[in-house]
């Protein structure tokens, strides 16, 4: 059956002007307009799309991705209010996205930017989003292992560092002693956890520690090195932002992957730069 406010992989039922129907189980069919159409769709072929209900309240189904499905968490903004109903966000598709009076922690107005969480309302079956956020994170003991890699959406900044969501569940904390460069509210970002603390406290890092972080580190920089033909403008004195944005790791660690490829004779530094030396004849992916 489709799973509304999701992405199914549903079978063709039929053709029709408007588009082709779609079998969605027990929802019945779900009519994929034909813009939505592929090009190179098959006749048997099965359709990957996204499922939600118009301005009609009639189920549809997409192409299109939404900034974010149904049990996850997105920062998306507002453009448009209605007195009597709630804020409209853009979604990203067709469609905008309500977050009523009730599920508004603090009042949006057309402008504002907000990190949501969206749901499915059980009474109606309709897709809502909603700002109050502790409503929706787990409250349950994380059962992450130490350097466990994660994904984090960026909430806010507090003294300390800055809130995260990790994996759509948990609330985890990035101090900013730790950080390279500052971050913003709405950032998607790979991290991973630094440790679960009593009461399930999560501490998090952007990069892994220790060999976890060198060894992948010191793969990725031969493998840029090969396709840029054996030379990079980074080394020691690359700035920290330069060096998160190319390889996403602080520059701590960068300087760590160096210096362990230049003991083992992988590469020379040029200043500036560094280049991969022609008589290497290790393969990333194995211990240098």
């Amino acid at each position: 059956m489709a799973i509304i406010g999701k992405r199914n992989l549903l079978s063709v039922v039929r053709e029709s002007s408007p588009g082709l129907y779609l079998d969605g189980g027990e929802l019945g069919e779900i009519l994929l307009p034909g813009r939505y159409i592929p090009a190179n769709l098959a006749q048997k072929d099965k359709i990957d799309v996204f499922v939600y209900r118009d301005s009609e309240d009639r189920l549809v189904a997409t192409t299109e991705t939404p900034n974010a499905m149904v049990g996850e968490f997105g920062y998306m903004k507002v453009i448009n209010v209605h007195p009597q109903v709630g804020a409209f966000l853009d979604w990203g598709l067709q469609k905008d996205l309500l977050v009523p009076f009730r599920e508004q922690e603090f009042p949006l107005r057309v402008g504002d930017w907000a990190i949501v969480y969206v749901a499915l309302d059980v009474k109606t079956n309709r897709i809502l989003a909603s700002t109050r956020l502790n409503r929706h994170l787990n409250r349950e003991p994380a059962a992450y292992r130490d350097g466990q890699p994660v994904n984090l959406l960026i909430t806010g900044k507090t003294p300390l560092g800055y809130n995260a969501i990790v994996d759509n569940a948990h609330r985890g904390l990035l101090y900013k002693s730790q950080l390279a460069a500052a971050l913003k509210t709405g950032q998607k970002l790979k991290g991973f956890v630094r440790t679960v603390g009593p009461g399930g406290k999560i501490d998090l890092s952007l990069d892994a520690s220790g060999y976890k972080r060198v060894a992948p580190l010191t793969n990725l920089i031969v493998e840029a090195l090969q396709a840029a033909g054996g030379k990079l403008a980074f080394d020691d004195d690359s700035s920290p932002a330069a060096i998160r944005e190319t390889f996403g790791v602080s520059k701590k660690a960068f300087k760590q992957a160096l210096g362990k490829l230049y003991k083992s004779r992988r590469i020379a530094f040029l200043k500036p730069g560094i280049q991969l030396l022609e008589n290497s004849s290790w393969v990333p992916g194995t211990k240098p």
